[in-house]
């Protein structure tokens, strides 16, 4: 049985959350796009998630049982408006089932549509997001990301 159905949970996150899902974020960020300059240090990442994400955006995190009760979070997801504006897991966990479970949960949250930006380079990212009913619809240079890197769009509509 896999992981995502025996221990994971997903939730709402709440203030407390904020450095462990930007440490996923970091550490998926790493692993995904190793060639993709972050326009961002840590720190400026872990203050944005800590001053913006969590408390201003729609954010979910995955959890799993940790030590002593402790919730450890495994996997980052944010909605903003009718954008996936992110997906991130620990990447010692892709290939569990838990990002299929953050889809549907979005998918859930917007029955009207979503839409979402990922990196030209992120292939694993177009395979997943196909799969889950996705379609590209643009193609960009990079001009118009922080990361100036060449990004397609993915729309989903039921």
């Amino acid at each position: 049985m896999s992981l995502a159905r025996t221990g994971v949970t997903l939730r709402r996150a709440a203030a407390p959350d904020a450095l462990a899902a930007a440490e996923v974020w970091l550490r998926s960020f790493a692993a995904a796009l190793p060639t993709v300059v972050s326009p961002r240090s840590a720190d400026e990442v872990r203050g944005y998630f800590r001053e913006v994400v969590v408390p201003s955006l729609e954010t979910w995190v995955a959890s799993v049982p940790g030590d002593e009760g402790a919730d450890g979070v495994v996997g980052v997801m944010v909605l903003d408006g009718d954008e996936l504006a992110q997906l991130y897991l620990d990447p010692s966990l892709r290939g569990h089932g838990i990002g299929d479970r953050f889809i549907a949960l979005a998918k859930e949250r917007r029955p009207g549509g979503l839409g979402l930006w990922t990196f030209q380079v992120n292939k694993p990212a177009h395979r997943f997001y196909e799969r889950h009913g996705f379609v590209a619809t643009e193609y960009t240079d990079g001009s118009g990301n922080e990361e100036r890197e060449p990004d397609v769009r993915y729309v989903w509509r039921p």
